[in-house]
């Protein structure tokens, strides 16, 4: 190309980057406009729907708060509920105690210690009523309002509850040494030890005697069953017992301090007095005109009086007498407009202290502790961080007690002055250990209660009863068969042993869902990384509705079982199921920090699911979607704020929908506002 051509191309290269330039800067200068354009409306409608939030938000606020007298009210039922269980009680008069009866509860336990020759069969028929007495004492403690426990209620509660542990185990080992003692009349014809199983809905006894003291029999298996131990020499040649006893309750770990809250000073209504002083004003006034009457007919009754006098003063005293009666009339009314107040009062002042007592009930099911557990030794399990499942094994080598002989058609038996004693294993020596001497682990084989869930392969600890405290040293060899639901394990030295898991293995949540089914009954699904949970929610009931494990159906025990919240919640537990943190468990659980934000998914009439937000001041709907890849606090067209999430759902839902809003029974509220605070979905998901 020549100069003038290779110039005219750059002349026209650089013309049009201009044009380019111009329009590119036009261009954004133009949506630069749109854009603020764009931030002024929005600002503007912002600003409008916060002066018409603002405008309803007083009455919005009132008519929540007559919406949450449903929970005083449903607290007023669960204590009239309580003040009938009581009465039932006391009309069926089966022989059993009252357990909110200290007196009661003293004398059954005073009569029980007196009973020494109860076989194993009758410790363990006595203890249903024993453990039911328990537990009624726990939950007593759980579900009463601190209002309505006093200090030394609960004192007399948890004595109670302690006391009665303690002779229960005391009375199942005077059973064990009953039987022992008769170990030779029920020797094995094969072995010539005696093996004995006794077995309960609450409690196995497995007993193993040691009669022939042969060292080749050292592999104790209970017969039909694969529970059984693997033990030394040294214990196959001694006069020695071993028991397993397997209580599916945990008696063991001393039970929490009772949360106490600082009691509401209540107001003094006098109920009497009020009217006395109406109709003590009115004497005062009424007086004056009586005295003066009296004053003037002393006077007169010295002289006779003429028939005008008498009319007049019979006129007079007509007079007297009607207004004495209108007085009367006056002093009845102001009397029963009185009383009629005073029981108005006392009503709002009963339904005010519920309230409170409710309010300070369901902090208690979210707060958070600000320090976590302290462990003080290294081996120490922290019962925050794990659970005890599965009951306590309880495993003990004895001391073989005297045998019963027979003489002359009697059976005579030496009777030990200090009961059953426990043989030492390792035995307790004062001199220089004898590297040949060893003493090993003993082997141990447990079967897991199918009633429990283990979405992991279980731990084994066992209890330091000088540090009353669980501990994972002195375990080797754990071996988990997880279709046999077998445990091995070797054990240093023999006592209580338990299996637990980690308390926080089914948070953070996946997802949850809570859907309506009719009139008083919801659904809440919980879906963690190893399970999916269904609970169904009706009236003051909860049943477990299934239980998925990996996308396959689980049958539970608890399913198809109605019960109140507090006892299905601890059903749960017990059974591996636990969605309900405590307050130490944003110490274990890793969250995410939602700035008092909380998301709920709502679809009405079948339309598409609407998310909704709530940050603790205003509540409205989102125009992302749920699976919109970028979060948006941006409002959706053509909704507006809302002091509540009820209103907000107020705007777009049926008349149909709020009317059963509305006419929701105030238990079933309760009971599903309970079920959420004690899962807290919105924090733990």
């Amino acid at each position: 190309l020549s100069k003038a051509e290779r110039l005219r191309l750059l002349q026209e290269e650089e013309e049009r980057r201009l044009k380019e330039e111009d329009e590119a800067r036009l261009k954004s200068e133009k949506e630069e406009l749109e854009r603020l354009e764009t931030e002024r409306a929005e600002k503007e409608k912002w600003h409008r729907l916060e002066v018409k939030d603002l405008g309803r938000r007083n009455v919005e606020l009132e008519e929540l708060s007559l919406l949450e007298g449903c929970f005083p009210e449903a607290e007023k039922l669960k204590r009239d509920t309580r003040a009938l269980s009581k009465w039932k009680h006391y009309i069926q008069c089966d022989g059993s105690p009252d357990p909110s009866v200290p007196q009661e509860m003293n004398t059954f336990i005073s009569l029980w210690e007196e009973e020494t020759k109860e076989t194993f069969e009758q410790v363990i028929e006595k203890s249903k009523l024993v453990l039911s007495l328990i537990q009624k004492l726990k939950l007593t403690l759980l579900e009463t309002p601190s209002c309505d426990l006093p200090d030394r209620t609960i004192e007399h509660h948890q004595g109670s509850i302690l006391r009665l542990q303690e002779l229960l185990h005391l009375k199942f080992n005077i059973a064990t040494e009953l039987l022992l003692g008769h170990a030779s009349t029920l020797a094995d014809l094969d072995s010539g030890n005696m093996e004995k199983v006794i077995q309960d809905e609450n409690v196995t006894l497995y007993m193993w005697a040691n009669l022939k003291k042969n060292p080749r029999c050292r592999s104790v298996k209970f017969s039909e069953t694969q529970i059984g131990f693997e033990i030394p020499r040294l214990l196959a040649t001694s006069n020695i017992a071993l028991r397993l006893l397997h209580t599916r309750y945990d008696h063991v770990t001393p039970f929490p301090p009772y949360p106490v809250t600082a009691p509401v000073e209540q107001e003094h209504i006098p109920v009497e007095t009020e009217p006395f002083r109406v109709s003590q004003a009115m004497t005062e006034k009424a007086a004056p005109a009586e005295k003066a009457v009296t004053l003037e007919m002393p006077e007169k009754q010295g002289d006779q009086l003429d028939p005008t006098q008498e009319r007049g003063l019979s006129l007079i005293q007509e007079e007297e007498a009607k207004v004495e009666a209108e007085e009367d009339t006056l002093i009845h009314r102001v009397s029963v407009q009185e009383e009629e107040e005073t029981t108005v009062n006392k009503c709002e002042l009963e339904m005010t202290l519920l309230s409170e007592a409710v309010s300070t009930a369901q902090l208690r099911l979210i707060e958070n502790s600000l320090e976590k557990p302290e462990i003080n030794e290294e081996k120490e399990v922290d019962l925050c961080q794990f659970s005890i499942l599965g009951g306590v094994y309880h495993l003990d080598i004895l001391e073989l007690p005297p045998q019963c002989k027979p003489v002359k058609g009697w059976m005579i038996v030496e009777i030990l002055k200090d009961g059953l004693q426990k043989f030492m294993y390792p035995p307790e020596t004062h001199e220089e250990p004898d590297p040949e001497s060893t003493f090993p682990p003993i082997e141990v084989t447990l079967e897991v209660h199918e009633n429990v869930i283990f979405f992991e392969d279980p731990k084994v600890i066992r209890w330091d009863d000088e540090g009353k405290i669980w501990r994972t040293d002195g375990i080797s060899n754990i071996f988990y068969n997880r279709e046999e639901r077998l445990i091995t394990f070797g054990l240093e030295t023999f006592g209580p042993v338990t299996l637990i898991q980690d308390t926080h293995i089914n948070m953070p949540y996946q997802s949850w869902e809570l859907r309506p089914l009719g009139m008083n009954k919801v659904l809440l699904s919980v879906t963690t990384l190893f399970a999916e949970i269904q609970i169904h929610i009706k009236g003051n009931l909860c049943m477990l509705a299934s239980v998925k494990l990996r996308d396959q159906e689980h049958g539970s025990h608890l399913e198809g079982k109605w019960m109140t919240p507090v006892p299905f919640i601890l059903a749960l537990k017990e059974a591996g199921l636990n969605i309900f943190p405590t307050k130490h468990s944003h110490f274990y659980v890793v969250i995410n920090n939602k700035a008092r934000t909380s998301l709920s998914r709502f679809t009405p009439e079948n339309r598409p699911w609407a998310l909704l937000m709530f940050n603790g001041d205003r509540a409205q709907m989102l125009r992302i979607r749920e699976d919109s890849e970028v979060f948006s606090e941006a409002l959706k067209d053509e909704t507006e704020f809302h002091a509540t999430l009820y209103h907000m759902v107020k705007d777009f839902a049926s008349v149909e929908a709020m009317d059963r809003v509305r006419h929701a029974d105030c238990q079933f509220i309760d009971s599903v506002c309970h079920m959420l605070l004690s899962t807290r979905v919105l924090t733990y998901s």
